[in-house]
């Protein structure tokens, strides 16, 4: 028997479009970050989850909520599973922060796991916050389906610290779409197995692709900004 993790990004909000860096914001769901979670919440009807557990910032509680109601349950918030703060970009677009701060943007590109901007979190800080919550609940939940609502960068530290990926490179080669789902099984708190990745067939036909929310390691000719 395993330990079964459902780890979902909450829904859009009205700053998802812009581009904006929200991190440690607290904003609600756009209507459209709404209607994606209540297809992913039909989808999950029949998941039988025990528990769902969620970041304490609002965008990510609503999304835990529409999710719970099916199965009766309540959220459960925690503050390790917050999103990473970006300092004083919060509420910046990535122009405005690129011409504003181009070299601290420029080292947190390169390396966005120890570095962060100032009067903000490194990627080491949220694994340090995250990874022993996620820890707890399969302890605690050993043979159920447990929910976990978290957010973009937080997911995307937990899935590469699981997988065993260079973390200073989670920002080049993991997305996490609004509202999407990721499937993790656990044979016990060490060894776990990806069995679904960034899925958001319940709302869209076929993967988002990335523009320019993501680093620019792709564009750089194989070279990358991960160090």
């Amino acid at each position: 028997m395993t330990t079964r993790l459902y780890l979902i990004r909450h829904g859009a909000t009205p700053l998802t479009a812009e581009d904006r860096f929200s991190g440690a914001d607290n904003i609600y769901l756009s209507e459209e970050g709404r209607s994606q979670v209540k297809h992913l919440a039909i989808r999950l009807t029949d998941s039988k989850l025990s528990a769902l557990y969620t970041s304490p910032l609002d965008r990510a509680m609503e999304t835990a909520s529409i999710i719970a109601a099916p199965h009766g349950l309540t959220p459960i918030a925690c503050d390790g599973l917050r999103e990473i703060s970006h300092g004083r970009w919060e509420g910046l677009t990535r122009k405005e922060v690129e011409a504003g701060f181009a070299e601290e943007y420029s080292a947190w590109e390169s390396d966005p796991f120890t570095f962060s901007p100032e009067g903000g979190e490194s990627g080491i800080s949220v694994l340090a916050r995250a990874l022993p919550i996620i820890r707890e609940i399969v302890v605690k939940h050993k043979d159920e389906n447990v929910a976990v609502v978290s957010h973009k960068a937080a997911l995307r530290i937990i899935l590469s610290s699981l997988l065993g990926f260079d973390m200073r490179g989670y920002r080049d080669r993991l997305d996490q779409a609004p509202a999407c789902l990721n499937i993790v099984d656990f044979k016990d708190p060490v060894r776990t197995r990806l069995m679904l990745f960034n899925d958001i067939s319940h709302y869209a036909d076929r993967p988002l692709r990335p523009h320019d929310h993501l680093s620019k390691w792709w564009d750089t000719n194989g070279t990358s900004t991960a160090g």
